[in-house]
């Protein structure tokens, strides 16, 4: 039997994804279907050329040749978890990887996956699609990897081996089933994350390793329930890309309810002509917008002003092996009035 005084940094077998694994998103295939990329936001290429610059050559480092272990799984948890929340994680959760948590081709060879995440500042999103929000997604992806790479560097010195995935990279499991295993909360209509506390605004990343730990669990807080009578997301999406139903052909969340799949080929082009649009992750109106008070006494909206732009064209033309399977959303009707304007979340 394993134990702590005896555990080691050898790799176990790897962990493979199956053949039918979602392939990881092909930007430069999506980007070249668009016509290329057009937006140039100078905070966001800074962000850019920190995280590839200065963050990405600090991934990996020297692992302390004397470990210093932990006595049971349970103090290895507490001690990860507060170590990541010193560092500026607002969440922090553990899961065993599974086979489905890894992109198609790719493999892993350690056994846990320490999930973090890090919310937004509302404030930034009080209108949508703008410059504001886009360069709020990219200051938390540069601040998680901060984290992430801060919580490796520290159980590297403790003499345990570990891989970062920062949440804006070439990653090698899917954050969002990652996340969900971890307890941050459940899936939303709009294909991300809700969590009881933080809303839908926030990013995470995580940091991979052997260390036996002791695991969260999936919740069920009745947010899958509250998505389904719901439909700010939808309405407000100005891609017209978030169904209506549930999609039995999209699989199953962490409680075996029919997943919400989002339109790829109406979102994506509209994501990279428009700011990187973010709209429907403001709009969310989950628990009264608790999650959306202002932290630093900036007076906010309760609800966003949504710019509706009219959409560029729909884009199918990646190629079937470089991306998921995704429904055709209302594709077969014109798109209706839309609200322009902000409105009251009880309206909704």
């Amino acid at each position: 039997m394993e134990t702590f005084s005896s555990y080691h940094n050898n790799l176990q077998e790897p962990i493979k994804a199956p053949s039918d694994a979602v392939p990881a998103f092909a930007w430069t295939e999506w980007y070249e279907g668009v016509g290329g990329r057009s937006i140039v936001i100078s905070e966001v290429q800074d962000y850019l050329h920190l995280i590839h610059d200065e963050q990405a050559p600090r991934f990996s480092g020297p692992v302390a040749g004397s470990m210093q272990p932990f006595a049971t799984a349970s103090e290895a948890s507490e001690w990860v978890k507060s170590t990541a929340r010193s560092l500026g994680a607002d969440i922090v959760g553990v899961c065993e990887i599974e086979p489905t948590d890894i992109y198609r081709g790719r493999e892993v060879h350690e056994r846990f996956a320490i999930a973090v995440g890090k919310r937004m500042r509302y404030a930034e999103f009080q209108n949508v699609p703008d410059q504001r929000s886009a360069i709020e997604c990219m200051r938390i992806y540069h601040d998680l990897g901060e984290v992430v790479i801060g919580l490796a560097e520290a159980l590297r010195a403790r003499g345990y081996a570990c891989r970062v995935e920062h949440p804006l990279g070439d990653s090698n499991v899917l954050h969002i089933p990652i996340g969900l295993k971890a307890g941050f909360g459940e899936l939303g209509r709009h294909g991300s994350i809700i969590n009881p506390e933080l809303g839908p605004l926030f990013r995470m990343g995580s940091v991979l390793t052997s260390i036996p730990l002791l695991c969260d669990a999936p919740i069920d807080a009745g947010i899958a329930a509250f998505c389904d009578t719901c439909k700010a997301c939808r309405i407000y999406c100005p891609a017209d890309a978030i169904p209506d139903e549930r999609s039995p052909e999209a699989g199953k969340d962490h409680l075996g309810n029919n997943r919400y799949k989002v339109d790829t080929g109406k979102c994506f082009p509209y994501f990279a002509k428009h700011n990187y649009c973010s709209a429907c992750l403001p709009v969310c109106v989950y628990n009264h917008k608790e999650w959306a008070k202002d932290f630093d006494g900036e007076p906010t909206k309760i609800f966003p002003t949504v710019v509706m732009h009219d959409p560029p064209d729909v884009c199918d033309s990646v190629e079937p092996h470089h991306r998921h399977e995704y429904p055709l959303v209302h594709r077969d009707r014109t798109r209706g009035p839309v609200p322009r304007h902000a409105v009251d979340a009880d309206k909704l």
